[in-house]
């Protein structure tokens, strides 16, 4: 009897083992290199195993998560017929940041196994004809909030990859991308110096993310009056903040920590002197606070509760802009990009749970946090 039983347990064990395994992305598998660590480079395969995760949601239109404004029974129309571009990855923002995920994995490792894949859905979804399409719909008054900043931010973010890549193909979908960057930023410089204070949140709408993202974005193309708006408002906005609380980070959804977003904002637009000293006002105490802590994720296949992954991997990427921006010899910066390493290892296990709800944004966290697309912007030149 007790040699059956653990007969019984073993094979039960290499069962439940070998139904794991098969779960994993292929690039992924046991027998696959690891993700690597901050600072090492991603291998082809890894490129290739988190592409997929962006493939397997880029043309699936369903489960959606739609955040138009019904203004009639003339607007009731499903997420490919709104956004024949940006349809897919459960909303219209992860769709967004979907491509620019492909597009950046195409410049870090352009022979990757699914580079070939990615370029030939890229271009069947970055046509001019479904860009127009995009760009229209922020043509009705109800329409003009539409993902305002966080999808604007992502949009523009793309942009700014393409605008660096002189690949034929990549500047192809950046034509097509034109007009649809015309109204985004149209919308932005409208926007902005109506906002009169700052939102102040861990999720999508907070404007130090997106403030960031519209920043390296004007830099890149060269738009000076951009440049100056997003400039000038964080430094209303944030400039005289001091002794911020960290106690209440995160909250049960976020996946942003809006202090570190904030940090993350100064670092492009001071001096590396001066960001010392703006970090000493704002966080004082950072190095002994929970912001340096990792969080867990309680439930993975919940779509709000997974949000706390994103945390982790924010919260790795803003630390390392931040130890990067400080003077040398800083004594935060040694800490800061510790924590980072902690923070990614714990933000990348979550990465490939088998789970939509997470599995569908998660991977452009993470090719965010490893490729850096901000090394070459880190902080205004003194």
């Amino acid at each position: 009897m007790i040699f059956c039983a653990r007969s019984f347990l073993l094979i039960a064990l290499a069962l439940l083992f070998s139904l794991t395994a098969n779960s994993l992305p292929d690039a992924f598998a046991q027998d696959a290199a690891p993700v690597p660590s901050l600072g090492q480079q991603l291998t082809d395969e890894q490129a290739a195993g988190l592409a997929k995760l962006a493939l397997a949601g880029l043309q699936r239109e369903f489960p959606n998560k739609p955040a138009n404004v019904i203004t009639g029974p003339e607007t009731i129309l499903g997420p490919k017929a709104m956004h024949p571009a940006f349809y897919g990855c459960y909303d219209w923002h992860s769709s967004v940041h979907g491509h620019w995920m492909l597009i950046r994995l195409l410049k870090t490792n352009p022979n990757h196994a699914l580079a070939q894949e990615s370029r030939v859905r890229l271009s069947e979804n970055l046509t001019v004809e479904n860009i127009l399409v995009e760009t229209a719909y922020f043509d009705e008054k109800e329409n003009k909030s539409f993902e305002r900043m966080y999808g604007w931010a992502w949009l523009l973010r793309t942009v700014d990859e393409l605008h660096t890549w002189n690949d034929p193909l990549g500047k192809q979908w950046l034509q097509a991308l034109k007009p649809l960057e015309q109204r985004i930023v149209e919308l932005t410089k409208n926007y902005l110096p109506r906002l009169k204070q700052p939102i102040r949140t861990g999720v999508h709408p907070d404007s130090a993310f997106a403030l960031g993202q519209t920043l390296d974005y004007a830099r890149t193309v060269g738009d000076k009056e951009l440049e100056l708006l997003v400039t000038t408002r964080a430094r209303e906005y944030y400039l005289n903040d001091k002794n911020y609380n960290t106690n209440y980070e995160p909250s049960g959804e976020d996946f942003f920590s809006q202090s570190l977003n904030e940090a993350d904002l100064m670092r492009r637009i001071l001096t590396a002197s001066e960001f010392a000293n703006w970090l000493t006002q704002f966080l004082p105490n950072l190095l002994n606070s929970n912001l340096l802590s990792t969080v867990d994720v309680s439930d993975v296949t919940d779509p709000k509760l997974v949000h706390i992954a994103g945390v982790d991997l924010s919260r790795s990427w803003c630390m390392q802009g931040i130890a990067n921006a400080l003077p040398q010899n800083d004594p935060r910066s040694a800490p800061l990009m510790r924590s980072a390493q902690q923070h990614a290892k714990v933000g990348l296990s979550y990465v490939f749970s088998g789970h939509y709800e997470g599995e569908h944004w998660l991977g452009t966290f993470a090719v965010y946090m490893l490729t850096d697309p901000t090394n070459t912007q880190k902080t205004k030149s003194n």
